[in-house]
């Protein structure tokens, strides 16, 4: 089995705007890209208690906390969309509720709400900015001591 493809956010954001502008992803490029989401997907959230189905490109299992761990068969939380969905989901470009409310997602399973997980081409809490600094603030942010009281 070949190594699944490194997380690429520019190429799953371009395919996003395609899929905005009217363009069908491509069959390979649906296939890739999907393949690509759900790597990354389980790398964020490993576990077994959700499984995420991409057909005919994709599957995978995934965990949203320590509860519900599934030990054979198909995990009691199943989810089901299409690659274009899936896309337009990872880039931000379709919220988890909104992809729900249009049917464009079938799920099942008390852990089925994946609105946490996306979207995954915004920058993660820890490679965030730091807030802008106020004219007062010194150079670790905090209001610097006048010495006054």
């Amino acid at each position: 089995m070949p190594k699944p493809p490194g997380f690429e956010a520019a190429a799953i954001t371009a395919a996003a705007h395609a899929l905005a502008s009217g363009e069908p992803l491509e069959r390979a490029a649906a296939a890739r890209l999907s393949r690509m989401i759900c790597g990354e997907l389980a790398a964020r959230h490993p576990g077994r208690s959700i499984e995420l189905r991409v057909p005919p490109f994709a599957a995978v299992q995934l965990g949203m906390d320590e509860a519900g761990a599934h030990r054979r068969g198909t995990p009691p939380n199943v989810i089901e969309l299409d690659a274009a969905t899936l896309v337009r989901l990872a880039a931000g470009s379709l919220a988890w509720e909104d992809a729900r409310a249009e049917h464009l997602v079938r799920a099942s399973g008390i852990r089925s709400d994946l609105a946490a997980f996306f979207p995954l081409t915004t920058p993660s809490r820890t490679d965030a900015p730091a807030p802008p600094r106020g004219p007062d603030s010194g150079p670790t942010g905090s209001p610097q001591d006048s010495g006054t009281r």
